[in-house]
């Protein structure tokens, strides 16, 4: 037993170098009752009608709406959240204790509640990032626990639960049609009280939080595409926090304003792997050695941003010392006016300037290509239906579970629920699963970098910049969580 509590010591470790710059965010001393209410501007417009299971799971931690059983700390580490304890019983099985707690509609979390939300996060379609692979079974143990076995061994469980998409939430929001509702019904020290469709949203106080109540009153959340609107929301004091400020703008505001934040983002060229001209192996390779990384992280990123060297990069300081060359890469073919359509997305405006370069890059290889340029929630599904040639992403690698193995699983194996390069190769799959299976730190992490150079072998993505994200935040602001994972931004000391 003694042996088992130091493994999972060690399996929980810190993983980044990054720290949160929460700005003591998490106090909640202080004047409850005064203040004024936030003023938020996301970048990213819901695009699942704030389900928990996609990318909106994100925006719903990131306002202090939702949790899970287990949340992240400062060092990666899994740590207590409606869950206050958990012990392994065996390869297979985890029993969570749960805290006294209630949900925003006034029920109680208990047992029950977790496994009714745990079961319908299972069987969501597509499946949870953070459930890629992962087969679970829930059950109530007693008064305040929950027994929940996988089917194959999972070292990472408590990590896992830590998704955003994970969240529990009360009975009554998840209905017969399958949508769920996390209208009045999470247990955040923010409560979602109006959704006005995909532009707006507001949130009051919850004053039962078990953590203690929250200093702002309330958050006034604007969904803003347009990085421009967002810089000048800030800059004229009409906002309070923004995200994703865009670089082109960072010199406009004032230097105390603007927040830059080491994260675990990579932006990454995506290719199609399964249809188009892409499918050839020897073109990818091609694609891969037209493109210049340096260009984009010194001019488009302007010194915000590192260049590319893997799916992991600098902020997970462990990755460059285990770091091997990729494996199986072909030589690189003629594209010889090979036409091909590169897409990306505005809500990060750095992502067209990127793919414009790109353009030049791939054309001066002898690549004939056609841009386009959505806004996200116009993208998404086009993207993961392999409608595109090639694919600009920013991607939070460890953002689903902090775990570095998980996001290979979500991204690039043929099961995968967020695979945009449509890779299926025998030799990823088998080298993810080995990762996935690895229960001590270090091994796992040289299993996950293996994973990775077999990955990069396939030439399905290619690893443009490794991004510090800046964020907007007025003078008058205190307590902003902006953490590495960017799965915080809203927490009960957060005020004006």
């Amino acid at each position: 037993m003694r042996r088992l509590r130091l493994l999972l010591a060690l399996l929980l470790a810190p993983v980044l170098t990054a720290c949160f710059a929460s700005g003591n965010g998490n106090d909640s001393s202080g004047d409850a009752e005064g203040g004024s209410r936030l003023r938020v501007d996301f970048a990213f417009l819901p695009v699942e009608n704030l389900s928990p299971y996609g990318w909106d799971g994100t925006i719903l931690s990131r306002l202090g709406v939702t949790e899970g059983l287990t949340a992240l700390d400062a060092n990666g580490a899994a740590a207590p959240a409606l869950a206050e304890s958990w012990r392994r019983e065996n390869d297979r099985t985890w029993v969570f204790t749960l805290r006294e707690a209630t949900f925003q509609d006034g029920t109680d979390v208990t047992p029950a509640a977790v496994v009714n939300a745990l079961t319908y996060a299972a069987a969501a379609k597509p499946a949870p990032g953070a459930l890629t692979g992962v087969t679970l079974t829930p059950k109530a143990d007693g008064a305040r626990a929950v027994r929940i076995t996988t089917k194959a061994p999972d070292p990472i469980l408590p990590l896992r639960l830590s998704s955003p998409n994970l969240a529990v939430l009360a009975t009554k929001a998840y209905g017969r049609t399958g949508r769920v509702d996390p209208v009045g019904t999470a247990t955040g020290p923010f409560e979602l009280t109006e959704v006005t469709g995909s532009s707006a949203a507001s949130l009051d106080r919850y004053d039962d939080y078990w953590g203690g109540r929250a200093q702002a009153p309330g958050v006034d959340v604007k969904f803003i595409a347009d990085g421009t609107a967002r810089a000048n929301a800030l800059r004229t004091d009409q906002a309070d926090l923004v995200e994703a400020i865009p670089v082109a703008q960072a010199a406009t505001l004032e230097e105390a304003t603007r927040k830059a934040t080491a994260t675990t983002r990579t932006t990454s060229l995506l290719l199609n792997t399964e249809s188009g001209p892409f499918q050839d192996a020897k073109l990818r390779a091609a694609a891969r050695e037209a493109v210049d990384t340096s260009v984009l992280a010194k001019d488009v990123y302007e010194g915000y941003a590192d260049a590319g060297v893997g799916i992991y990069g600098p902020a997970v300081s462990w990755a460059e010392g285990k770091r091997s060359k990729p494996v199986g890469r072909a030589q690189a073919g003629a594209p010889d006016g090979t036409s091909i359509t590169l897409a990306t997305y505005d809500n990060r405006p750095e992502l067209p300037e990127v793919a414009q370069v790109l353009k030049q890059q791939l054309e001066k290889a002898g690549f004939k290509v056609t841009l386009e340029v959505r806004e996200y929630s116009r993208l998404e599904s086009d993207a993961l239906a392999g409608k595109f040639d090639a694919v600009v992403l920013a991607r939070n690698a460890l953002v689903d579970t902090g775990d570095p193995v998980s996001v290979l699983a979500g991204d690039f194996t043929c099961d995968g629920d967020f695979n945009l390069a449509q890779l299926c190769d025998a030799d990823v799959d088998r080298a993810v699963a080995k990762a996935e299976a690895t229960a001590d730190t270090a091994e796992r992490q040289d299993a996950a970098m293996a994973a990775e150079a077999r990955i990069l072998g396939t030439d399905a993505v290619v690893p443009l910049v490794h991004q510090r994200v800046i964020t907007g935040v007025a003078p008058s602001v205190r307590g902003a969580l902006l953490d590495p994972y960017e799965r915080t931004l809203v927490g009960i000391g957060t005020r004006r």
